[in-house]
This record gives structure tokens, C-alpha cells and sequence, in this order.
């Protein structure tokens, strides 16, 4: 029923992604967060309601995380900390030889890095 409430909110469909893909939880973590906006409308709606009554403790722990500015962006910061990661990771995984690019790639990706978490920390970069 979730699904299915879901579905009818949004034109993006959640992915069903396997452990054994590379960053499973990552691509998960990007699709959920696309869907944001939709997620709420879908927590403020009729339909949720009536949903909330099969498992009201369930239902409303979603609708507390959904509706959570702060939490939501603990999501963007994980997303933008782990993008240049990402990136560099998915550039090495192939079984072409790019040895130079991943040499290129690493201090872009640990300035990435170093700025997002100081600026999420609110300190200025040394």
C-alpha cells in the first residue's frame, strides 16, 4: 500500500537496488533524494492518513524523517562528501587502463572533500 500511495505522488520510481552493485546505498541515497519533494507531499496527504491507521508508529516515524529540514540536509551533505568519492570510484572501476587519471583525479577529489566538510563544519579552509 506505501508503494503503491507512493506511486501516485511521484513520476520518478524508487530504485530496487542490489547489495552487490557498486554503491548501492549511494545511488539509493541520490533517488531518495530526487523524490524529496514528493516523499512530503505524500506524508501530508489523505492517503497517508489513511495508511497511518494499519501502523500508526511506523507511519509516523517516516513522516517525522521526511518532514525534517535537519535531516534531510544531513542527506544533501552525505551526497555532496561522497559525490567526488564516487566519481574517482567509478572512473578506477573499469578494466581500461587509467592509472593516469586516477593520479589526476585524487587531489581534485580530496580538495572536494576537505571543502565540503569544512564547510559543513563552518570553518574556512588552511
Amino acid at each position: 500500500m506505501r508503494l503503491a500511495i507512493f506511486n501516485s505522488f511521484s513520476p520518478l520510481k524508487l530504485l530496487v537496488v542490489a547489495e552487490t552493485r557498486f554503491a548501492s546505498i549511494i545511488i539509493m541515497l541520490k533517488r531518495f533524494f530526487q523524490v524529496k519533494q514528493h516523499l512530503r507531499n505524500m506524508v501530508i496527504s489523505e492517503e497517508w492518513m489513511s495508511y497511518r491507521e494499519d501502523d500508526v508508529e511506523k507511519a509516523q516515524t517516516v513522516r517525522d524523517y521526511v518532514l525534517n529540514d535537519l535531516w534531510w540536509d544531513k542527506v544533501a551533505y552525505i551526497l555532496r562528501f561522497i559525490g567526488p568519492i564516487y566519481e574517482m570510484l567509478r572512473v578506477a572501476g573499469t578494466d581500461a587502463p587509467i592509472l593516469h587519471k586516477v593520479y589526476e583525479m585524487w587531489d581534485s577529489m580530496i580538495e572536494n572533500v576537505k571543502k565540503e566538510i569544512y564547510q559543513n563544519e563552518g570553518k574556512e579552509e588552511y
